[in-house]
């Protein structure tokens, strides 16, 4: 059943189908895609004096502890407690959940060995009131989301793009790659740095989300964003970005 609902973003409203939900995120599970050189995650049952947190094993519960690290595993959202030397936590900067997205398929360009996404990719084609980008790299596979991206040297946004993405009002970044920045980089992190403006006027309430998948079937252009977070108290967490086409 078709289940039609109204939502005011600022000055805008828009009528969107609450039944047909398109998730962008990839589950945190053993053989899922990992990055920044950490090892697989883990899922051990709880053992404790004669307790066993599995019931296939005897257990009465399934009780698992879970070994992970949000930005090496899976799909997250992170503050910009990622680059800052104050604390900052995304639990505590991101304040609302649905913004106006657009999604954006690019093929970045060549540069030496790198391949860049440049501000040619994004320059007149951010529609008004857009308050998050996708950025879905091309060419696009279900790959992606078992790939071990460490020393694999992924595409990255360059410095200049972002700061076009800032002027057009971009609050919340949404990319199919580990970072927005350079594997190796030397620390350098000059994209994470200009769509924070750190140090020199810190926004503390945008994000950066990092390895999303945007399926072949969801078209470029604009939907609701549902962006859901766990809620730990750190610069990072796992997340469920959901798209909802807009009803015109």
């Amino acid at each position: 059943m078709k289940t039609f609902s109204e939502i005011t973003l600022g000055e805008t409203t828009i009528k969107v189908d609450l039944s047909q939900p398109l998730d962008l995120s990839f589950p945190i599970k053993e053989g899922a895609a990992t990055a920044w050189y950490v090892p697989p995650v883990r899922f051990e049952p709880v053992k404790m004096d004669g307790f066993i947190g599995d019931v296939s094993l005897g257990g009465s519960v399934n009780f698992r502890n879970i070994f992970f690290n949000p930005h090496g595993h899976g799909t997250h959202t992170e503050c910009i407690g990622h680059i800052s030397k104050e604390f900052y936590s995304l639990n505590s900067c991101l304040k609302t959940f649905f913004f106006l997205a657009q999604v954006i398929s690019v093929i970045p360009e060549p540069k030496g060995d790198d391949q860049v996404i440049t501000r040619r990719h994004f320059k007149e084609k951010i529609n008004e009131n857009t308050q998050a980008i996708i950025i879905r790299t091309l060419p696009n596979n279900e790959e992606k989301i078992t790939k071990q991206y460490s020393n694999t040297n992924p595409p990255y946004i360059d410095e200049e793009a972002i700061v076009y993405l800032n002027s057009c009002g971009i609050k919340h970044l949404l990319i199919d790659t580990p970072s927005v920045d350079k594997e190796v980089d030397g620390g350098l992190l000059k994209a994470h740095k200009a769509f924070w403006n750190y140090p020199t006027k810190p926004e503390l309430e945008k994000t950066i989300t990092e390895l999303i998948f945007v399926p072949n079937n969801i078209s470029d252009g604009v939907y609701l964003l549902n962006l859901m977070i766990a809620s730990f108290e750190n610069d990072a967490s796992p997340s469920k970005p959901i798209l909802y086409k807009i009803i015109k």
